[in-house]
């Protein structure tokens, strides 16, 4: 295995740059008019503050170590702090005491060696060269192409530059964009993944009990919070100060995260330069969804408008409500009394406004929706990726996990890298995997139960209503639908959160090699579950309720209960109840706990720090500690402010919201056409209460790289699988579409009589013993099925055959036609590789050109040296140095 100090092959392509004396860009960053004081800084005002360890302990253990104080955590924290120290960081301790507490304050800051040592180490890019192209998308072209104003663009200040880069390689430092800052070179994430990769590798006991890294420490409660530094507050500046000197966070706040920006574009390259690749990519792809939800809602909305219509002119509907007490039906329960047809005339004609022939239109149009949104989203993506530099992030660049490092039993080269890297058998980890798998099949298990538990409840509250006698006997059914589906929901969150926490304990003991495989079998394995979870319910009700019921006189039961029947309006407008009250139901708690519950945690935080002590000296010498209030204070450091907010708890959450979202628009619309309209809704005061989260409410995050949206992405195209086999079987057998169309052409094509024809009569044997009624079902006399039954059996599978073909090929034509990649996008990355080959060509560098001397010839490959500063600052004997803009023999 390398150490790091050994040396080792530069083979890094670098694209060849062109300085001209008139495009000397200087620094990174804008030098801004006006310069605010920063207050991120050591007691010197000068050094930086890249993170910050925090502790408690009790103030009685100042006076008596013993009390309070735990010596392993002690003697961690003190092992911990000396080896951050012997690695290079820079530290300062201050303390904060409150009533009974003593909060201590570690600051930590990277000098430029190690700075330097590390972006090498984890292949951090730096810039090249300036990118001029502009950067549009396809709403904005067609404003301009229809000479519009913009009503969706917005001008936001300091937008962040796009550059050409490569990976850091510190021989190679003068030919980088910038290297003449060292304040300014490296952005303040990289700054932070640097801090953190030296937290989480650094170990402070034995490495075979995994005694290594602050996330051990962390969840050991030896440090309370390890987080870096927001940039100032997030509300603008009293008095104003020109637009370029605000910080990110403050234009974050005020063009992103605030309500009134609801109709404009997301600052993503600002939210990228502030919070990373990773989290900017999760609202790129959340802005993109929602973009797309709006032609489908809108198809949506006017095909549940059409269903009113269609409700005002059914002649079936009329029929129905003009029977009066010519259908007799037979009761609904072993104890239900017989009712009359006509008395579900509203739950008929509601039903209509769901099940109807514009959703057939629908589902179709959905499916290639689903299709489509996914295709265009992998050409965004790629277009980011490339463009924020994480195009080849995960293929070639991702390191070891820190856990996986310090918990790997032997080493083994990597065939990409050639590095000695940790490595855990596969064998092993297959082993845990099955165990995972086994754990995950008895979760499912235990839903289903709850499931059939709560399918028991549904008959056994319709029983009871009827033998109460009270005024919601006419209304059984529906009561105990409704009840069922608000209690099925409560099930379904209240297992999704003891699942998760399982799920996390399992991934941790596969060990994972990668952070993205680690993620991605966690992701995995929770969405699994949270499919069956949540729509288990929905499943059952489309696809299997009403069909195992029976017939008067030879009805199935279950547990001794008569196994449910759709209610009086059909099975379909019972779908589109469950959904709503599933899928809106979820928003509204979502929503309202990320609204309120981090509000009142902040609230909580700051009212525990409200009082703090302040040490002050007395003429004679004594220190007495009086009580200040934090108003009193001049102003409160900001490692102070940025602890009194809550830990951001990643973006797994809000993935997971979003997509057993899309898989409700998607995989039941047939039933309910709002749907999307819904979604839309949600999505639109989903993205401010995420920006207002990671911007006021969350410590800042370590800024992480990521290449695409992971797992989410498959998952995203299974559900689209399913939603197209879901919906030609819901069209099929739910929805009375392919019944009345058979009808029609077989019998009227008006449709009179079809009532009477979804009726049949009682059996012979049950009429002699009770009044005769009437049932759903096409069967005869004497109970069994007619010809009509099996004819319109094989139009529903023939149906199902069809739908899914035509689906599925106009899907793959559309994959065909749309290309992953634009066009573009190709042309930029051929320009980069041949500017590439060209820099090594011509051996070109910015600011200085070293050339051969005269009498000595440069190796042909690439020079290397250690890591580590140079000994003198003259050249190697056999080179000699040209001052920039001198000519040199066969220079261009």
């Amino acid at each position: 295995m390398r150490r790091r100090g050994e040396e080792r092959e530069d083979s890094a392509e670098l694209i060849a740059m062109e300085t001209e004396p008139e495009k000397d860009y200087g620094s990174i960053t804008t030098n801004a008019p006006v310069q605010r004081p920063e207050r991120n800084v050591f007691s010197d005002g000068s050094t930086r503050v890249d993170f910050v360890l925090v502790w408690e302990e009790p103030l009685s253990s100042e006076k008596d170590d013993s009390k309070g104080v735990n010596p392993a955590h002690k003697r961690w924290r003190t092992v911990f702090l000396n080896k951050l120290r012997g690695s290079g960081l820079l530290q300062e301790q201050k303390e904060v005491l409150e009533a009974k507490t003593k909060i201590c304050f570690v600051l930590l800051s990277a000098p430029w060696s190690v700075l330097c040592y590390y972006a090498e180490e984890i292949s951090l890019r730096v810039p090249l060269q300036v990118v001029t192209a502009p950067i549009t998308n396809w709403s904005s072209r067609v404003f301009s192409r229809l000479s519009l104003p913009n009503p969706l663009s917005q001008d936001v200040p300091r937008p962040p530059p796009d550059f050409y880069s490569c990976q850091f390689r510190t021989s190679k430092l003068q030919r980088f964009l910038g290297s003449n800052n060292k304040e300014t070179f490296f952005k303040t994430t990289q700054r932070h993944q640097v801090l953190y990769e030296i937290l989480a590798r650094t170990t402070y006991g034995s490495v075979k009990r995994g005694e290594v890294g602050i996330d051990r420490l962390l969840s050991e409660q030896v440090f309370t919070a390890a987080y870096p530094l927001h940039e100032g507050g997030f509300q603008l500046p009293k008095p104003p100060v020109p637009l370029q000197c605000l910080h990110l966070r403050e234009i974050l706040y005020s063009y992103w995260a605030t309500w009134s920006n609801w109709q404009h574009y997301q600052p993503l390259d600002h939210i990228r330069e502030y919070f990373g690749e990773k989290i900017a990519l999760y609202f790129a792809w959340l802005g993109f969804y929602t973009g797309w939800l709006l032609p489908a809602s809108l198809v949506g909305t006017v095909i549940f408008l059409f269903g009113f219509w269609i409700m005002a002119t059914d002649v079936p509907a009329k029929e129905l409500c003009d029977s009066g007490d010519g259908f007799t039906m037979c009761p609904l329960c072993n104890i239900c009394t017989h009712w009359n047809y006509s008395s579900i005339c509203v739950t008929f004609k509601a039903g209509i406004m769901f099940d109807n022939g514009g959703t057939v239109f629908f589902s179709v149009f959905m499916s290639l929706w689903a299709v489509t949104f996914l295709e265009y989203w992998k050409r965004t993506c790629s277009t980011l990726s490339h463009r924020w530099d994480c195009s080849e992030f995960q293929d070639i660049e991702e390191r070891p996990r820190p856990e996986f490092t310090a918990m790997a039993p032997m080493t083994m080269r990597n065939p990409v890298t050639g590095a000695e890297e940790p490595y855990f058998p596969h064998k092993k980890r297959l082993n845990r995997t099955l165990t995972g798998c086994m754990v995950i099949v008895l979760m499912v298990f235990m839903v289903l139960m709850f499931l059939m538990a709560i399918i028991l409840y549904r008959s056994i509250l319709t029983v009871v209503i009827y033998k109460s006698g009270s005024f919601l006997t006419g209304s059984a059914g529906r009561v105990a639908s409704i009840s069922g589906s608000v209690l099925n929901l409560l099930v379904i969150l209240m297992l999704s959160r003891v699942y998760t926490s399982l799920a996390h304990i399992l991934t941790r003991w596969e060990m994972h090699r990668t952070q993205s495989k680690y993620e991605d079998m966690f992701i995995l394995k929770v969405f699994v579950f949270q499919f069956v979870n949540f729509y288990s319910s929905p499943v059952y009700i489309a696809f299997f309720k009403g069909r195992f019921v029976g017939y008067p006189g030879n009805y199935n039961t279950l547990f001794g209960v008569r196994n449910e029947d759709c209610g009086a309006g059909g099975c379909l407008i019972e779908l589109a109840q469950e959904l709503l009250v599933i899928m809106v139901g979820k928003q509204l708690i979502n929503n309202a706990q990320e609204f309120i519950v981090p509000k009142l945690k902040c609230w909580w935080q700051k009212r525990k720090q409200s009082h703090r002590l302040k040490e002050v000296k007395e003429e004679g010498g004594e220190e007495e500690r009086r009580e200040v209030k934090q108003e009193e204070e001049e102003e409160v450091p900001p490692w102070e402010t940025d602890y009194q907010l809550l830990v951001c708890e990643g973006l797994f959450s809000e993935y997971l919201e979003m997509v057993i979202q899309f898989g409700f628009i998607t995989i039941f619309v047939a039933a309910c056409p709002l749907a999307p309209l819904f979604a839309l809704i949600n999505n639109w005061v989903e993205i401010r209460l995420d920006a207002q989260k990671f911007v006021t409410e969350y410590r800042r995050p370590v800024g992480e790289r990521a290449q695409d949206i992971g797992i989410w992405f498959p998952i995203l195209q299974v559900i689209t699988h399913v939603a197209v086999l879901s919906n030609a079987f819901l069209i099929a057998f739910t929805s009375s579409f392919l019944p009345r169309l058979y009808y029609g052409y077989t019998r009227d094509l008006t449709l009179s009589g079809f009532i009477n024809f979804t009726l049949a009569t009682s059996p012979r044997n049950y009429s002699q013993q009770h009044t005769p009624c009437r049932y759903w079902g096409l069967r005869d006399a004497d109970g069994d099925y007619l010809p009509e039954y099996f004819h319109l059996l094989a139009i529903r599978l023939a149906f199902v055959i069809v739908f899914e073909h035509v689906v599925f090929s106009i899907g793959r034509l559309i994959d065909l036609m749309v290309p992953d990649v634009p066009e573009e996008v190709e042309m930029k990355m051929k320009r980069e590789h041949y500017m590439a080959k060209q820099a090594l060509a011509e051996n070109q560098s910015l600011g200085k050109t070293i050339i051969p001397g005269e009498e000595e010839v440069l190796p042909s490959g690439p020079v290397s040296r250690p890591f580590g500063p140079p000994q003198s600052d003259s050249p190697p004997p056999n080179l000699k140095v040209i001052p920039e803009g001198t000519s040199t023999p066969g220079s261009s």
